[in-house]
């Protein structure tokens, strides 16, 4: 069976792993990012690839930024900036004779559960992913759409809270999982903002300041969902991101949704059930997601 390695481009690190096409996945590892060099970036991709390139028939990314997913352009390249107008599939085309796929991080993971995950045989829904800001991929009629512009299931860039000022009105921080993690540990008095894990453990605990912050967290998430449903007409919304591994999450969105209907007659009369379920993939949602994408144009 053929092999192909997938990188996954992160802020922190360059993920990468040797995978089947039947997903099967070995051989995984990370390197750190190059937080502003782009030669240095393509030295730690070069160093990756070019330790497996005989084993290999083609190499699949997973990026941030906006990605033209034909040519393999990256634009904007989300907090990599030095990634703008960088063609991957033809860089490693040259240098390496390999068939190359690239694909926006976020939509990648969507793909991940179309492919093989929560979304399997789905034909119209919406994967949420909660990270630094909100990605997303939408999938009509069982594809992923892309957009004109590549720009289809950019959820950051929505606006939830009209009456906030600037980015603060924008769904991208409103319902940034790391943003909410940082509100929590400073109600509870937790020196690290980032402690995913404190955080939560105080929100089991039933810990009141650190409730109401992520009670409204997640009711801002339901009105992302209604927004979309309105849109859409979707069927499923696969939440995935870190924290999605966290069951309270899935359980306090689905709570706050039956809320807001009950308190919305008039939405909730028109308004369709609707399934909320996590992602299947964590961390390695968009290896898989960038596979599928080299494997579908084939």
């Amino acid at each position: 069976m053929p092999t192909y390695l997938t990188i996954d481009v992160g802020g922190t690190h360059i993920k990468y792993a040797l995978m089947q096409e039947n997903g099967g996945l070995t051989q995984a590892g990370h390197v750190p990012t190059p937080p502003k060099s782009l030669d240095q970036f393509f030295e730690s991709i070069f160093s990756i690839i070019d330790q497996y390139q005989e084993k290999i028939e083609g190499v699949a990314f997973s990026v941030p930024g906006k990605v033209d997913s034909q040519t393999g352009t990256i634009y904007f390249g989300g907090a990599l900036t030095y990634l703008d107008q960088v063609c991957l599939k033809e860089v490693i085309k040259e240098r390496y004779g390999l068939r190359a796929s690239v694909q926006n991080d976020a939509k990648a993971a969507a793909l991940a559960e179309l492919w093989l995950g929560s979304l399997q045989g789905v034909q119209d829904a919406a994967v949420i992913v909660l990270g630094t800001g909100v990605g997303g991929g939408i999938i009509l009629d069982g594809k992923l759409r892309l957009g004109p512009h590549f720009q289809a299931g950019e959820l950051s860039l929505s606006i939830l809270d009209a009456s906030l000022p600037g980015f603060h009105k924008m769904t991208g921080l409103i319902g940034s999982a790391v943003h909410m993690i940082s509100q929590v540990n400073k109600a509870v008095g937790h020196e690290d903002l980032k402690d995913g894990r404190a955080a939560f453990e105080a929100i089991r605990a039933g810990h009141q300041g650190a409730l109401d912050i992520f009670q409204a967290y997640c009711r801002k998430l339901v009105y992302l969902i209604v927004n979309l449903q309105a849109f859409y007409d979707l069927t499923h919304y696969t939440i995935g991101g870190g924290i999605s591994a966290q069951p309270i999450l899935i359980e306090e969105i689905k709570r706050q949704f039956q809320l807001f209907l009950e308190e919305e007659p008039a939405i909730k009369m028109n308004f369709p059930d609707i399934t909320i379920l996590p992602a299947r993939f964590g961390n390695d949602a968009n290896l898989y997601g960038a596979l599928y994408t080299l494997l579908e144009g084939r």
